[in-house]
């Protein structure tokens, strides 16, 4: 799943990309709350979790902006403002849940989570299938031919990327940002080894190969041709 998390506290974004990250999920992270509205207009997430006080922008007005734009993605308000008549302005001004800081971290990732289950809108994909390989993005299993493959956090990052891009190149570096954060190494293989495990359970069990390396570019998933 892909998260935009706007939250200009330094610790408090650290911990909560990191708690995100290790449950398998990519992040996003924006400090401004300018650069937030700009990232939810033009940009595809499954869900967006809002600081409301931010420089540039505040949360709130991001959120409104948004929302008169004709945007459905599913948004958590993160605040300091616990009262009541905060919580109330936040959610008739378009939020689909607030939570308190400070929070437990367990709480934060259960309402994210309870969003993605609640959202209609029919563009929301909660199942993603290349050929005869289904990965369901809210019970975060995989099936081919009938099969569970079991996927640890990072391998099931990488998967839904290519899912996501069925057809087209993924280049190594994109992998390197959305999964693990990196900006451009060319001395790591991390890609490449966690990639190897990835094909030895989506491929190698099977007939037909799903993943494909371009020469040059990174890889590209599809069925048959």
């Amino acid at each position: 799943m892909k998260i935009l998390l706007a939250e200009d506290d330094a610790e408090i974004a650290k911990f909560v990309i990191a708690g995100m990250e290790e449950n398998g999920h990519s992040v996003d992270h924006v400090t401004d709350g300018r650069d937030a509205l700009s990232y939810l207009l033009y940009n595809e997430c499954d869900v967006a979790v809002l600081d409301r006080m931010m420089p540039g922008m505040d949360g709130l007005s991001a959120l409104k902006a948004m929302r008169a734009a004709g945007k459905s993605l599913p948004v958590l308000m993160l605040t300091a403002l616990g009262d009541v008549d905060s919580r109330v302005e936040g959610l008739q001004s378009g939020a689909d849940d607030y939570l308190a800081k400070p929070f437990h971290f367990s709480e934060l990732m259960a309402r994210v989570m309870s969003l993605t289950r609640r959202r209609t809108d029919h563009a929301a994909q909660t199942e993603l299938v290349v050929y005869d390989l289904t990965l369901d993005l809210l019970t975060r299993t995989a099936r081919r031919q009938d099969q569970n493959i079991e996927l640890q956090a990072k391998e099931f990052a990488m998967l839904e990327i290519l899912m996501r891009n069925s057809g087209r190149v993924v280049t190594r570096t994109m992998l390197l940002e959305k999964v693990w954060n990196f900006n451009f190494d060319p001395n790591t293989s991390v890609v490449e080894t966690h990639m190897s495990l990835l094909r030895s359970k989506v491929d190698k069990p099977f007939d037909t190969a799903l993943i494909h390396t371009i020469r040059n570019a990174g890889y590209s998933m599809h069925g048959p041709r």
